[in-house]
């Protein structure tokens, strides 16, 4: 079929012609409304046009705009670079266009003819984008002819948010900075924490056992309900960092303990797989739903409330409970690339303002001498150090009850000097690292801080 508009003719039912130009669609949704990608690209709560794609295609579109997004600082740069002059500001369609071909050509196993030809034909079929398919083309043409330099970049910090570098650089210095950089630039393995037998799992899936007991695999590239294991409950998805904080409970066994802000569920799950009577609390329905789904996946009998954690009135206290609160998530960066695009230092600031109030809710609801551990997935110190102390300062009937370094073994180095637990996304796994083990580099950047009720 032929489209003669305009004088051209060109294909509209080029394969692959749709997901390209529902990439252009999700990136601007991205970079332009702060939309998280995550919801975009959800199977089942997605944005029209994605759930519209074939699971084929539905894969490439959350490659492409991965891609996109991990590799924004190095394609900006590679960008302005075959620019005589800057790109129209208000022509957001262009910049997302180009930015969506550019990743295929340099990040994706996508020959360079099809990425070009897609995007001309793209750029044809929008009446906002036909007088710049010259352009289009002449660009992603001199970009495949030097792919090999441009591969070799490295991020820089001028070509990110502001406010992300500035607190990169603030809170861990312009070269642990660059560091979390260049581990955000690299696609992350996946972890799973499993039921038992670290070793013979590892062994099954092809992957290592961290120090933690988590399985590592050398590749995310995977269909994870089609592993083995996964239909019979054998483990789950869940980065080393965030499976730490619930090993600063302690012994729970047959404990009462509560999972506040407790989805997707993967430390609900750890709770239920040490013994502890487990109610696990969300806000969200949606998200309750799916945490149900996991827990009946695993085998795993687990008590539920859904509503705010401020308004739960249980009948009785709880020996120790887990907070994980909403946050900026800034420490994830190598999974959801999009939170440098989509998120502030005024959402920062706010989120730190509903933990506090969360925190206090949660250390209502342990009885005395029962544990609190607070945890979050952010980098920013006003989610963790800071609302520490200041929690420490107003609340006086909790006390700091600090992490010891030979409690975590070879994770000693992620314990701070105050007793907090603190990883950045470029820390190692095993203080024992060695450069051949690369598998032990890269985590979640994550906080964790331990209280104890004292009346």
């Amino acid at each position: 079929m032929k489209d003669k508009k305009a004088g051209h003719m060109f294909e509209i039912n080029m394969p692959g012609l749709v997901v390209r130009q529902v990439c252009v669609r999700l990136l601007g949704a991205v970079l332009d409304k702060r939309t998280s990608l995550a919801g975009l690209t959800d199977n089942e709560y997605g944005h029209p046009q994605y759930l519209k794609l074939s699971y084929r295609d539905r894969l490439l579109c959350r490659a492409i705009l991965g891609a996109a997004l991990r590799h924004r600082s190095q394609i900006t740069v590679a960008l302005s670079h075959f620019l005589v002059r800057p790109l129209p500001a208000q022509a957001f369609s262009l910049h997302h266009l180009l930015h969506i071909s550019i990743t295929q050509i340099l990040y994706l196993d996508i020959p360079d003819h099809a990425a070009i030809d897609l995007a001309v034909c793209v750029a044809k079929i929008d009446p906002r984008l036909r007088r710049f398919s010259g352009l289009v083309n002449a660009i992603l043409r001199n970009c495949a002819r030097e792919a090999a330099i441009l591969r070799m970049q490295t991020p820089t910090i001028k070509a990110i948010p502001m406010w992300f570098g500035q607190l990169l650089v603030s809170t861990y210095g312009a070269e642990k900075a660059d560091q979390i950089l260049a581990i955000q630039s690299i696609t992350p393995p996946l972890d799973l924490t499993v039921k038992s037998d670290s070793v013979g799992w590892a062994k099954r899936l092809g992957g290592i056992v961290l120090p933690n007991g988590s399985v590592r695999l050398v590749s995310s590239a995977y269909s994870v309900a089609d592993l083995p294991g996964y239909a019979e409950g054998a483990w789950w998805v869940q980065d080393f960092a965030a499976a730490l904080p619930v090993c600063l409970l302690g012994n729970i066994h047959d404990k009462k303990v509560a999972d506040l802000c407790a989805s997707p569920g993967g430390k609900t799950a750890q709770l239920a797989l040490q013994g502890a009577d487990v109610t696990a609390i969300d806000i969200s329905a949606n998200r309750l739903k799916r945490l149900r789904e996991n827990m009946d996946r695993l085998n795993f009998s687990v008590h539920y409330w859904h509503g705010d954690l401020r308004q739960f009135h249980p009948d009785q206290l709880f020996d120790a409970v887990l907070l994980d609160p909403p946050c900026s998530s800034t420490g994830t960066i190598r999974r959801h690339p999009d939170i440098l695009w989509t998120k502030t230092m005024e959402d920062v600031t706010k989120l730190a303002e509903m933990q506090y109030d969360l925190l206090l809710a949660a250390i209502a609801l342990v009885k005395k001498n029962g544990r609190i551990v607070f945890s979050n997935c952010s980098l920013a110190k006003e989610e963790g150090e800071d609302l520490v102390k200041k929690i420490l300062s107003t609340c006086h009937h909790i006390v700091l009850e600090p992490i010891l370094a030979e409690e975590m073994g070879a994770m000693a180095h992620l314990v701070s000097m105050e007793g907090f637990l603190r990883t950045i996304p470029s820390d190692c796994c095993d203080e024992n690292f060695n450069t051949e083990e690369k598998l032990f580099l890269g985590m979640d950047g994550f906080f964790a801080a331990r209280f104890r009720k004292v009346h």
